[in-house]
């Protein structure tokens, strides 16, 4: 039976539902935790400093994940302050860019200057990851978070932009690349692949890790036999 824990890569769970965040905090294949504040806008997360401080009172030393929301550079950095104050384990997510496409380096340099971990997030070409490994701080923990999926959905392979990557951030000690928003579970074994660091899962594709190694003969048949099922469910009749 396959055993998540021998994948080569950091499997972290992705999403902002509480109660899944605990279980998936409870699974020892689960490294990290990561969330966003879309996924929170969608989980109806009201208060951003309750919802965290409450994931953070149970997941006390697994990395987690929280994003800043401004968009003015000063304030995101009062805000990464702020994040990371609330636990050890805090990693603080900077968007590569603001709204208006401004490089948050000035963000990342006084947040790693004050010893903060950073998870810089939503980088999508090769030139960001150039310009972000050139300021980063080696020494400080940081997560270079690629969004492979979005990339994907373009008609583009994720897998040569992790790949420069990975060759990029090669001398930067305590960075990690993270292969975010994957679209199926296949992705966590092109990940491991090519050697990325991390993964970010949602619940859909995590609950997918059991069917690793199901014959495919008999998946064909359930298949099958889901069809049948609900067609007659569903009172369906043609007349021949």
């Amino acid at each position: 039976m396959f055993n998540p824990n021998s994948l080569p890569i950091k499997l972290f769970a992705d999403g902002a539902n509480i109660t899944e965040m605990f279980e998936m905090n409870d699974k020892s294949f689960i490294k990290g935790l990561t969330t966003n504040p879309t996924l929170m806008r969608k989980s109806g997360v009201d208060n951003y400093e309750n919802f965290a401080k409450e994931v953070l009172a149970t997941v006390t030393t697994k990395p987690v994940s929280f994003e800043v929301f401004s968009d003015d550079f000063d304030e995101m950095i009062k805000q990464g302050k702020k994040i990371a104050s609330w636990g050890e384990n805090v990693y603080v997510k900077i968007p590569i860019t603001n709204t208006s496409g401004a490089f948050s380096k000035n963000v990342i340099r006084e947040l790693q200057l004050s010893g903060i971990k950073i998870n810089v997030t939503a980088i999508m070409t090769s030139a960001q990851v150039d310009a972000l490994c050139e300021i980063l701080d080696g020494e400080i923990p940081s997560y270079i978070s690629i969004f492979a999926g979005r990339i994907a959905d373009t008609g583009k392979d994720p897998e040569q932009i992790i790949k420069k990557a990975l060759q990029a951030s090669k001398n930067l000690k305590y960075a990690e690349l993270i292969w975010a928003s994957p679209r199926e579970l296949l992705n966590i074994f092109q990940a491991a692949k090519i050697g990325c660091h991390v993964i970010t899962a949602t619940q859909d594709i995590l609950r997918k890790l059991e069917l690793v190694d199901y014959p495919l003969e008999k998946y064909s048949l359930d298949t099958v036999k889901m069809f049948a099922n609900d067609a007659k469910a569903s009172g369906f009749e043609i007349n021949t």
